[in-house]
């Protein structure tokens, strides 16, 4: 287990360098000029922007820019704001707490709700249980997060009054809960597909006759047995599915001005803050590299079959 960990480690050091290089070469072409930009509408002096870019790095060659930046990574820096000279750092220590909230809300919801619906579901496969979750998992994957982030907030906050339009605060999981059910609407509907498929497929596998012919309880049967090989798939989809949670941020923080790093990223394509932009996309590739290796780790757990030399 020990040497897979280190080879999986190492395996992870090119994926993440070609990550944070794309990301920051895309970021580098983007049109316009930030130090210019800040000027507004006056005629900025050449030489004032030549300062500031050569302060800040910039005028240096784009690999020369990279290394400067993966180095100091290894620091703790990512970067400086061109427009506040805020470390970035700082920017992501006041919105990922707010960000990882929300995200870990909407994750449990998700694995609970989709588990639970994928689970009967499957038990009754073909039944009328079954075809009104089919449906109902189709609307969610066929309506777009923000039609279904604006519906939501105007059904439950302005018609009914269950909750209020905006986050005013982030600390209250009350406030949190209609958009972390919109952040999870697409993922729930892909768990309860996954488990349900996974788990009327497992149904008629041998191992399950022969554990219902032992006479085991249908409680121990289903909760051990099918449970747990059914949610190998399940657990593959969930461990790349934080970051793609925390991606999606981005419009569910927009509809609910929710002030986390999706907002963030949002305000700083705007200002083509590049430097923000590059930070938050490099920490949201760290939160995928090591979910998927504790995706690895757990299906030795679910599966005792597997084994890690």
């Amino acid at each position: 287990m020990g040497r897979y960990v280190a080879r999986r480690l190492l395996q992870m050091i090119p994926v993440f360098i070609g990550s944070t290089l794309l990301i920051f070469c895309m970021m580098f072409a983007l049109p316009g000029d930030p130090v210019a930009a800040l000027f507004g509408e006056k005629k900025p002096d050449p030489a004032q922007i030549a300062a500031i870019k050569h302060q800040l790095g910039l005028d240096l060659p784009l690999w020369h820019q990279y290394w400067n930046y993966l180095t100091g990574l290894f620091q703790g820096d990512f970067g400086t704001q061109i427009a506040t000279q805020r470390p970035v750092a700082e920017v992501i220590s006041q919105a990922f707490p707010v960000t990882v909230r929300l995200t870990l809300f909407a994750f449990v919801f998700t694995v609970l709700a989709g588990v639970l619906l994928g689970l009967v579901s499957g038990l009754f496969a073909d039944k009328v249980f079954d075809r009104v979750v089919l449906i109902f998992t189709l609307l969610l994957i066929s309506v777009p997060s923000f039609v279904l982030g604006y519906l939501f907030q105007y059904l439950f906050a302005f018609q009914l009054g269950w909750v209020t339009p905006t986050v005013q605060d982030s600390q209250d999981l009350g406030q949190l809960l209609l958009p972390a059910i919109v952040l999870a609407a697409l993922s729930l509907a892909y768990v309860t597909r996954l488990t349900r498929t996974s788990v009327a497929e497992n149904l008629r596998a041998d191992y399950i006759r022969t554990a219902i012919a032992k006479g085991l309880p249908r409680r121990r049967v289903v909760g051990v047995h099918l449970l747990r090989n059914s949610l190998i798939p399940v657990v593959t989809f969930l461990g790349t599915d934080i970051g793609s949670l925390m991606a999606g941020a981005v419009v569910t923080e927009g509809i609910f001005n929710v002030h986390g790093i999706g907002n963030t990223i949002f305000e700083a394509l705007n200002r083509r803050e590049g430097s923000t932009v590059v930070g938050i996309a490099t920490l949201i590739v760290i939160v995928y590299l090591v979910a998927s290796l504790l995706v690895d780790l757990l299906y030795a757990v679910l599966d005792p079959r597997i084994r890690y030399d």
